[in-house]
């Protein structure tokens, strides 16, 4: 008998916190896990929190299908790759025309478009839905981006809008477009996540390493950073985290943990994307290469004692810390601006090769809740795609450039302070980097395209003259004469 009016797979935390959470906002729920012992821990949790009549668990997929209204609509909640297939496969055996399958995993966006042509030749409907806001979020209110099937958001929409997490202007989710455009869009979001994380951490380091700043200084600091331009979830936890006292040994937990990052992933395909779509991403990448190098623990080590002649980072004498406190704010913040738009171009780029026509103002404001880079000034991103749809980046929007205006000496004085005392900063100067690339008028690309023509043959174009030219520029290698026919290369 059909008495689900949804159904979900995979009960590890996310996927059980979930399942919980449908329940919660008043939907009947089938769940399923390949374990039954999982399936079992997510229904007795169910009824200790008085969900038992909303949340029921099935040992075999076949009845767990069969106890969902139609169309069914089923969320897998597993692992990326091989077990996603394998729960399709098993889910199509019983399934029928109509029905509806949600991936809400971080998969790769073309497997997701694999899978939605395959289910789809069977008649089956097919999204891959980003969902951000780890356990909390997933229990509480996460920020979902659902792409694929646009017939099939139609029936997952009264749903995932009372699931999603709650801001003022409505709830955390929208679709986002065809295809894995949901997945993409996750993955980009991810990589966002990346170069906040980095840009916190540098923030931390130059104010405790060059400033001298104890711990309580520190979640001080961040704390009230959290009430103004920065406030966000990252912000936020960076200031409780400061403050956590170790239950193991004297001093603070964070000073005893391992400098070593891990990743699953996102952040690497996000970077690669955009050097796909030619587009630059500096901090993103700084930020993965960051943790590429936390990961050489026993080489640093052993490079720390090679160079131990070299600069060694260090509190600075007479350092006003007062004043490098308001200088690493405002580079922290105008460098997120830059991550965000590096972020925001990648996603726009894609979605015109793809002609997914993403909202882009939509998406910061989803992210406003529920999910991991939930920040501030989103809203005011937000503004800004509305109020210039077309806008090249967030850059040039006229309330970022005045702040990125006012940023710039603070920026300045925190890059230089941070090289010159040995205290690595590379997503917060790639983010200037990125800055002062953009806005100037002339680089010295000329030069390098020169090279290119000198070496390759690669040609190069003029201020003076339409068309494209080559030269040889060396009597050893020929005439040095410039070589067109109607302006263009022979």
């Amino acid at each position: 008998m059909a008495v689900a009016e949804i159904g979900l797979i995979g009960l590890a935390v996310m996927g059980q916190n979930m399942a919980l959470n449908v329940a919660e906002k008043g939907f009947p729920i089938s769940v399923y896990n390949r374990s039954f012992d999982k399936t079992e821990a997510a229904v007795k949790r169910a009824q200790k929190e008085g969900l038992g009549e909303k949340l029921h668990g099935y040992e075999h997929i076949k009845d767990f299908v069969q106890s969902l209204q139609r169309p069914r609509r089923v969320i897998i909640l597993v692992k990326a790759g091989a077990p996603v297939d394998q729960t399709i496969d098993q889910l199509c055996e019983y399934m029928e025309p109509g029905d509806i399958i949600i991936d809400g995993g971080n998969e790769w966006y073309e497997n997701t478009e694999k899978r939605m042509a395959k289910v789809g030749a069977k008649g089956i409907l097919y999204m891959g839905m980003g969902v951000s806001g780890g356990e909390e979020g997933a229990r509480r209110g996460p920020s979902m981006m659902p792409g694929g099937s646009p017939e099939a958001y139609a029936h997952i929409k009264s749903v995932v809008e009372k699931v999603a997490a709650q801001v003022d202007d409505g709830p955390c989710v929208m679709y986002i477009g065809g295809g894995g455009a949901g997945n993409f869009v996750k993955m980009v979001h991810n990589g966002i996540e990346y170069g906040d994380m980095q840009l916190i951490s540098e923030a931390y380091d130059v104010l405790k390493t060059l400033g001298g700043l104890n711990n309580e200084e520190l979640a001080a600091v961040f704390k009230e950073w959290n009430d103004a331009e920065l406030k966000s979830f990252l912000v936020e936890i960076t200031s409780i985290i400061m403050n956590k006292k170790d239950d193991q040994a004297p001093g603070y937990l964070v000073d005893m943990i391992v400098d070593q990052t891990g990743s699953k992933g996102t952040g690497k395909w996000t970077v690669q994307q955009a050097a796909e779509l030619a587009v630059a991403a500096p901090t993103m990448a700084a930020a993965l290469d960051a943790r590429y190098m936390s990961a050489l623990k026993s080489e640093r080590v052993a490079a720390s004692k090679v160079f131990s002649s070299c600069v060694t980072p260090g509190p600075v004498a007479g350092v006003d810390k007062a004043q490098l406190i308001k200088d690493v704010r405002a580079a922290l913040y105008a460098s997120k601006v830059c991550s965000y738009a590096q972020g925001m171009n990648i996603i726009k780029a894609k979605s015109v090769e793809k002609k997914w026509n993403v909202d882009l103002g939509g998406l910061a404001r989803i992210w406003k809740g529920g999910c991991i880079i939930r920040a501030q000034f989103l809203d005011r991103i937000r503004i800004a795609y509305e109020r210039n749809p077309e806008l090249p980046s967030l850059l040039v929007d006229p309330d970022f450039a005045k702040e990125l205006t006012a940023a710039e000496a603070s920026w300045r004085r925190v890059a230089a302070l941070s090289i010159t005392h040995g205290v690595p900063t590379p997503s917060m100067t790639s983010s200037l980097g990125y800055f002062d690339t953009y806005r100037r008028e002339r680089l010295p690309a000329n030069l390098v395209q020169a090279q290119r023509d000198f070496f390759g043959s690669h040609t190069y174009q003029r201020f003076d003259k339409e068309g494209w030219y080559h030269t040889v520029w060396d009597d050893t290698f020929g005439s040095a004469d410039s070589i067109t026919t109607s302006g263009y290369v022979v």
